[in-house]
């Protein structure tokens, strides 16, 4: 990178036209396939699944859907995935993704978001603890082909922004 020179980080939303871009994202990122499904889920949820470009160059993408919580009838997010393409992590593009939908609940008072994390998944663990998510349980035998099998919860509690009046 030359000195002074400012890349840009733009995120754009999901949709038809661009859904193999996240696609292709996943089959790089994840050791997961995922079925059809997600990707409408993906779409359905567009406001919250977006996909990130380091200079017009596709690296990222955070995939949520919008949930009810049982018992009530309070939305919750659940992240499907959030990823970088690994040349490109610590650029602040996952913090960028993940803000974007923090941010997005804080404004529509969801309360909660949450996401599993393979228990191996060190980094990522740790990347969501700086946003102040918690690992709130543990599922044995939740992965099927993977190893190891089991997941975290992880979730983060979110205080609505206030009003303006």
């Amino acid at each position: 990178m030359g000195v002074g020179r400012e890349v840009s980080i733009s995120l754009d939303g999901v949709r038809d036209k661009n859904i193999m871009q996240l696609k292709k994202l996943n089959i790089a990122l994840f050791p997961v396939r995922y079925n059809d499904k997600y990707y409408s889920d993906a779409l359905a949820s567009a406001e919250f699944t977006k996909l990130a470009y380091y200079s017009d160059i596709c690296v990222g993408a955070i995939a949520c859907r919008l949930e009810k919580k049982e018992g009530g009838g309070q939305v919750r997010v659940y992240i499907m995935t959030l990823g970088v393409l690994a040349p490109y992590r610590g650029l602040g593009i996952g913090t960028k993704l993940l803000n974007h939908v923090l941010d997005l609940c804080s404004k529509q008072n969801i309360s909660e978001v949450y996401l599993h994390v393979q228990t191996n998944n060190e980094e990522a663990i740790s990347f969501y603890k700086k946003f102040e998510f918690e690992i709130t349980e543990t599922i044995q035998n939740y992965y099927t082909n993977i190893t190891p099998p089991d997941c975290y919860v992880v979730t983060r509690h979110i205080t609505p922004s206030p009003t303006k009046k």
